[in-house]
């Protein structure tokens, strides 16, 4: 395509700055004025290309954008695709998480904000995880495995055990090999008792006390790299991942705290794995904000900036596709485990509950373009209202 690197950077810069509505919404706008109106590719080419990036990690509308830049100026055009896409939201939410680290909540109207959007999210993510599911769920070995993933994380299995069985197990499942179907299964059982006895269980905890030592800028970087490397089936599944790192064991941040960036990233313009930064952010500051979001968008640049040749490919492997299922299965059951630590944080008095079941009816209700960041903002509103009328603060 004859374009400059200027042109081409632009022309995702402003991609990235219309990017509301989700990953549905973005990869549509990228369909129509990439593929309809612009004839980059064909529309086959299109479902094909679309259909490689659903079976890997990472947002698949960012995917397509450093696709589409490799297709024009090479590796450099889509890195640079890619960077416009995402740098709009990266610097809105950098600035809001500076703000929220700098001022907090203290106000009343901030206060009442947060936490109507606090009881908007657990919408957002039983909505995703019921989209997802019903993409995902499509036999009843994956509902098994969904099942079976969800109760190892209430129970605090770690869920790599957890994702590394779903993929094992599911590729005998389809090939009806029950025998080793059995073996995997009961060596799944045998090590989950024994990591849990070792580990001591507790059943959803209460709260996670705020750890003293901030995590290292390593720590943050390899915390975003593997949780951009397990989020199969949408940016929804990288919840699990991040407040495990987080909340649980990391503890740079409290269920509350994690709640409100979520919220953020819903109202806007971008990927939605863009909460990332305000995770870093109260992990480590305006540097931990950027080591956390590279770590995590790393894996969405280098399956196409290195591989995606190879990786058009592998993903032909029939075996590799029960994989990948398998472990798209496990992640839905850690997101509605998730939503149940996440639920407990912000539903915490009758008029949370409230907005929460308008928020879930009107994500049910209604599927244009900007419903996402329409219902949290509602949400917030009505928490203020709330807060005021109800709660008296």
């Amino acid at each position: 395509m004859d374009t400059s690197y200027t042109r081409l950077f632009l022309r995702f810069l402003h991609f990235g700055l219309l990017a509301w509505g989700g990953p549905v919404a973005q990869i549509d706008m990228i369909r129509h004025e990439l593929v309809e109106e612009g004839k980059w590719i064909s529309r086959e080419r299109f479902n094909r290309v679309l259909g490689v990036y659903q079976l890997l990690p990472g947002p698949e509308a960012h995917e397509l954008c450093v696709y589409f830049g490799m297709l024009a100026k090479g590796r450099i055009g889509g890195f640079l695709a890619g960077l416009g896409f995402m740098l709009p939201g990266f610097l809105l939410m950098f600035t809001l998480s500076w703000f929220y680290a700098a001022y907090g909540i203290k106000s009343p109207l901030f206060s009442g904000l947060f936490y109507g959007m606090q009881a908007a999210v657990p919408a957002l993510i039983i909505r995703a995880t019921h989209r997802i599911g019903g993409h995902a769920l499509t036999d009843r070995w994956l509902w098994a495995i969904a099942v079976v993933a969800g109760v190892g994380h209430l129970l605090d299995l770690h869920f790599l055990i957890t994702l590394s069985f779903a993929g094992v197990a599911y590729i005998f499942a389809k090939r009806r090999k029950f025998f080793p179907l059995a073996f995997v299964s009961a060596a799944f059982l045998g090590g989950s008792i024994f990591y849990l006895m070792i580990k001591g269980v507790h059943v959803i905890p209460e709260s996670f006390g705020l750890s003293l030592e901030p995590p290292s800028s390593l720590r943050l970087f390899f915390s975003g790299l593997r949780s951009g490397l397990l989020t199969f089936g949408g940016a929804y599944t990288v919840i699990s991942f991040l407040q495990h790192d987080a909340v649980e064991v990391g503890r740079w941040m409290t269920n509350p705290q994690f709640l409100n960036g979520v919220a953020l990233s819903g109202i806007l313009p971008a990927p939605f794995i863009i909460f990332s930064t305000f995770v870093g952010y109260l992990g480590g500051g305006p540097w931990g904000a950027l080591i956390l979001t590279i770590g995590i968008f790393l894996p969405a640049f280098g399956m196409t900036l290195i591989g995606h040749r190879t990786i058009e490919k592998v993903v032909e492997n029939r075996s590799l596709h029960s994989l990948l299922d398998g472990v798209t299965a496990g992640v839905v059951g850690l997101i509605a485990a998730t939503t149940a630590h996440l639920l407990k944080a912000a539903i915490i008095d009758l008029p949370s509950l409230v907005i929460l079941g308008i928020a879930l009816a009107s994500l049910y209700r209604w599927k244009e373009k900007g419903t996402v960041a329409a219902v949290v903002l509602s949400a917030g509103l009505l928490g203020i209202l709330f807060k005021q009328i109800f709660l008296g603060t």
